[in-house]
């Protein structure tokens, strides 16, 4: 399902900009039925848009409104002109490009309309790898179709890129406007072949900076109330139990019985809610299982089955069916059938 927010990115408008033409026109709810009907705004959409502002308004909400004077607004549910982010297969071509604020990047490679920039001295190995693994997060049973179109809607609508560096000075060089979703990952940390040697040796940290950006700029865009993050979404709920109690800062020291420690004083809130995300996701799908001494300072979930039984609340969102989350941890090697 497609959200009002990437919907209304297509004729350049803001959730802000419908907003304020629907609270200006609700003495006239015919030209807001109007306007919705012409540009493919459904009722659902509108949910979003009033929202903004109205916390708590619901689809039947809309529909009563419009029913009361006499409209019937299914017809906008009706409608199949809704279009959608389209995009292309990826077939990994690494492209020379002249993307603006992106200059200093001489190559990318594009994955379902995500740019992945690769610095001079990045070795096409690691973009290659980089753009596989992002492939597989965004189609994770390779058959050419993205799992959940509405986070690959926000990915595209935020401007999420992903840029590989390096040199710590790499990144420097990129336009400062551009960074806002921008991800970066390292060459060094950048590892194809910690797959090839059964998930032991230095982790390959493409898993978790390309499944950092589908959650904080995708998710959470998607579903706000559930991935949002910010206090009180379900995930964030979820995470103030397994960290032992809601810490908007990071606490001198985690309650004993806490199984999410990080402590890292650069990472607010938000942040948390991306690497909980991160760490509950790729424990389920097998990547921890040889890391526990590495990683039990700040998580000690390890498996899929200590996820289940220690965090259920985590695991229930994250196993949900109707979220198209991945089944199956990426190894680079994006694959598509048919």
């Amino acid at each position: 399902m497609k959200t009002a927010r990437s919907h209304l990115y297509d004729y350049d408008l803001a959730l802000d900009d419908a907003y304020r033409f629907v609270s200006s026109n609700l003495n006239n709810p015919q030209i807001i039925y109007d306007t919705c009907l012409s540009y493919g705004v459904t009722n659902s959409m509108l949910v979003e848009i009033v929202n903004t502002e109205m916390s708590g308004v619901t689809k039947s909400q809309v529909i009563d409104f419009f029913a009361s004077h006499e409209i019937d607004s299914n017809d906008l549910d009706s409608s199949t002109s809704v279009p959608v982010v389209s995009y292309s297969t990826p077939d990994f071509n690494v492209l020379s490009h002249s993307d603006s604020g992106f200059d200093w990047f001489n190559r990318k490679i594009d994955v379902f309309g995500i740019p992945i920039y690769a610095a001079p001295a990045v070795g096409e190995d690691k973009l290659l790898h980089a753009a596989n693994i992002m492939a597989q997060w965004l189609d994770n049973n390779e058959d050419g179709l993205i799992d959940n179109q509405g986070v690959l809607d926000n990915l595209i609508v935020n401007k999420a890129t992903v840029a590989l560096w390096a040199e710590d000075t790499d990144t420097d060089l990129i336009t400062e406007g551009m960074q806002q979703f921008m991800m970066d990952l390292g060459s060094e940390e950048t590892r194809p072949e910690w797959h090839l040697k059964g998930h032991t040796g230095e982790f390959d940290a493409s898993l978790e900076e390309l499944w950092h950006l589908v959650t904080q700029t995708g998710y959470a865009y998607q579903y706000p109330e559930v991935f949002g993050e910010k206090v009180g979404s379900s995930v964030a709920n979820a995470m103030d139990i397994a960290r032992g109690g809601q810490f908007i800062e990071i606490p001198a020291q985690y309650p004993e019985l806490a199984w999410y420690t990080y402590d890292d004083p650069s990472c607010d809130y938000g942040c948390m809610n991306t690497e909980y995300m991160y760490w509950g996701m790729t424990s389920i799908l097998g990547a921890q299982e040889n890391r526990e001494d590495e990683i039990s300072h700040e998580w000690k979930l390890n498996t899929k089955e200590l996820v289940q039984s220690t965090d259920p609340a985590l695991y229930d969102l994250l196993t949900d069916p109707q979220y198209n989350f991945p089944t199956v941890l990426p190894d680079g090697s994006y694959n598509l059938i048919g």
